[in-house]
Formats: C-alpha cells, sequence, structure tokens
C-alpha cells in the first residue's frame, strides 16, 4: 500500500483514528454506567486535555481522509472502484460505512465543543479540564446558546456516538470491513516463500515414487486410501484460503494488476474472493444443493488466470487468490478430466515426449540441419 504514499497516509489515519480515538468510548461507556462525567480526567491531571487535543486531531484526520475516499469513490471515479465487481450492495457498503465514520467523528468533536462552553460557564456535572485543542477554536459559536441547549446538544451527541459505535461493531461481520479485525491475523500467517512457488501435492509425488519404485507400493490395495485432488467447493479449501476471503477489503488492486481482467477476460481476482465468501457463507447457512465451482465461479473465470501473481502481490493484506484458483483448476483436471482441449495436447506431449511440444526429443536438434 505504500507505494502510494498518499493513500497509504490516509489508510493509516484512518486506521489509528479508530483504535486510538475508541479508547476514548472506554471512558464514555464508564460516565454512562456510573453516573460521572470525565472521570479519567482527575487521575490523568494535565494529561487529559493532552490527550483529549490528540483524539480531536485525528477526528479530523479522519473525517478529512474519509471525505477524500468518498471523493476518490464518487466522483473521480477511479476505474477500480467503477468496476461491475462492486455492483449492488458491496458498492453502497463501503459508501455507507464511509459516511458513518465522517458523522461518529462530527459527533464526537460537536460532544467536546458543547462541553467546553459548559465548562467555561461552570456548568454543574461538567470537569473543568480547560479548552481542547480543536473544539476550543469552534467555541464561539455554541456561546450563544442557553446552558440547557448546551447540554441537549452534548448528550444528545454522547448517546448518538456510542449508539452509532455499538452499532458499527454489529455491523461489523456483515460488511467488508471485517477486515479491519482480521488483516493482521491474514497477514501473519502469510506464506513466507516466493509468490510463484506452487504448492506440490503430496499424492501425486507418491504415485510417482510408486511408479520408480514398485517394491514401496502397499500391497493391500484396501489399504491405500483415495487422494482427492484440488477443491470443488469451500469445505475442499483450507482454513487460509476461507480466511483470505474473509480478509478482503474488496479494494481492487489485485484486478487492477490482473492481465486477464485488463484484458476483457472473465476473471477477477477480487471477484473470485468475494465469490468464496459468499459461498462461505452459504454453507455456513445450510446451503448444500450449490458448490463454488459452476454455480459461484466459472471454468472460464479459471482458465483465464495467467498463474502470473501479480494479485498476489498487489494485496495491501497479504491474500492469495491464486491459490483457491489453482485447488479449483487442479479438481477440473484431475477429477473431472476437464480441460481445453490445448491443454490436453499439451499434458499428452509432456508425458510423452517430456516437452510442451509435438516432436519427440529425437528431433529437437533437426532445425540445424534443415
Amino acid at each position: 500500500m505504500f507505494r502510494n504514499p498518499l493513500v497509504a497516509v490516509l489508510h493509516f489515519f484512518v486506521y489509528a483514528g479508530f483504535v486510538i480515538i475508541n479508547l476514548e468510548i472506554l471512558e464514555i461507556m464508564i460516565d454512562g454506567l456510573a453516573g460521572t462525567h470525565r472521570i479519567f480526567a482527575p487521575v490523568l491531571g494535565p494529561v487529559y486535555p493532552v490527550l483529549i487535543g490528540c483524539f480531536e486531531i485525528l477526528a479530523v484526520l479522519v473525517a478529512v481522509s474519509c471525505a477524500i475516499f468518498l471523493i476518490r469513490r464518487n466522483i473521480l471515479k477511479l476505474k477500480r472502484f467503477i468496476s461491475h465487481d462492486l455492483d449492488g450492495w458491496p458498492r453502497s457498503d463501503a459508501n455507507y460505512i464511509l459516511i458513518t465514520e465522517i458523522v461518529l467523528m462530527l459527533l464526537f468533536l460537536t460532544m467536546n465543543t458543547a462541553d467546553g462552553v459548559l465548562q467555561s460557564r461552570g456548568a454543574a456535572h461538567y470537569t473543568e479540564t480547560g479548552s481542547f485543542w480543536v473544539t476550543g477554536m469552534f467555541q464561539p459559536l455554541f456561546e450563544g446558546f442557553s446552558d440547557s441547549t448546551l447540554v441537549g446538544i452534548e448528550r444528545g451527541a454522547w448517546w448518538l456516538h456510542i449508539l452509532g459505535i455499538l452499532a458499527f461493531l454489529n455491523y461489523l461481520p456483515w460488511s467488508k470491513h471485517l477486515h479491519i479485525i482480521l488483516a493482521f491475523p491474514n497477514a501473519y500467517f502469510a506464506r513466507l516463500e516466493p509468490n510463484g512457488k506452487m504448492e506440490n501435492m503430496p499424492a501425486i509425488q507418491q504415485e510417482v515414487l510408486y511408479a520408480m519404485q514398485p517394491e514401496l507400493a502397499p500391497t493391500d490395495a484396501s489399504a491405500a486410501e483415495v487422494p482427492k485432488f484440488g477443491a470443488k467447493d469451500v469445505q475442499d479449501l483450507t482454513w487460509k484460503n476461507l480466511l483470505d476471503a474473509f480478509s478482503c477489503t474488496e479494494c481492487g488492486r489485485c484486478s487492477a494488476a490482473c492481465p486477464a481482467t485488463q484484458t476483457g477476460k472473465a476473471l477477477s481476482p477480487r471477484l473470485i474472493m468475494m465469490k468464496t465468501r459468499d459461498r462461505a457463507e452459504a454453507a455456513g447457512r445450510g446451503e448444500a444443493d450449490k458448490t463454488l465451482l459452476r454455480d459461484y465461479i466459472t471454468e472460464e473465470e479459471l482458465r483465464a488466470c495467467t498463474s502470473c501473481g501479480a494479485c498476489v502481490q498487489e494485496c495491501p493484506v497479504s491474500i492469495n487468490p491464486l491459490d483457491i484458483i489453482f485447488q479449483m483448476r487442479r479438481h477440473l483436471v484431475m477429477e473431472e478430466s476437464s480441460a481445453p482441449q490445448e491443454w490436453t495436447l499439451m499434458f499428452s506431449n509432456i508425458e510423452n515426449n517430456m516437452a510442451p511440444w509435438k516432436s519427440s526429443p529425437d528431433e529437437r536438434d533437426a532445425w540445424i540441419h534443415a
């Protein structure tokens, strides 16, 4: 992500704001339960207004960053944000979250502005903390209101802010913004091997070994477990594949870098992850009459992949769409013997001629004498 410094810094502001400003929620909830007001102020003393001032600066940065993200999505209309991948709810989901974050930050700042004016008037229940760094500049706008009006504004903003935060936390598991929680474990469990390295299948390696050393093959046919190749449905994928799907930010960097997507093919790595997540949720609800292969992801999408690994390289949260594509293609070829004619011819040539071409190894240097 930091290859684009502006976007990286804006994301840093939003995430830092999400984590740090929510520390203030702890005080807000204690105040609500205990009937106190700014319970940490007497404990922290002169440090308290400094912390709140930092929170306010972060709140402004979060609001500005979210506004810029909305402009990029809806006015500048960057190509990866207007893709048909996001038609319907996914596009609305991103906009709703950005608007909600802006509203929550404005409520936080409004609450502090009204609170600061009430403190300056010596209103009961409002602990004196001194003027805050950002909202102190806007207090003159509220000076004309009566104490009762200011209390109503401050309490209203307090309630809307805390209810908004709690509603957001309940909405989070249903939104693409679940990546706020899952991005870190997903990056931690990412593969450390080079992106282009493919995972070998132990069962195939074992069959090759048996072919070359028949004496090692099990004599009891019933003892030999029939291996299952590739993946047809989400139950065949690994837990890391599913974690990838639920960590997807739907940012579209993978599809923007994908040569298949950019040349008009059916494949979109972003959509592969979104469809995998949709199928996992459907399977969790007991939907057994469909499978990930064909009902969600088509053969055309899988065969359009060039295996270049650009999608893996570009993902900011270490998602690997390529592994899911590999596993589903393995199922098609090795379980269903389903492959384009060109692939089948290549497989046959490799098996018989030890090269993708039709000529035998003895004739490879024939062109020299032509």
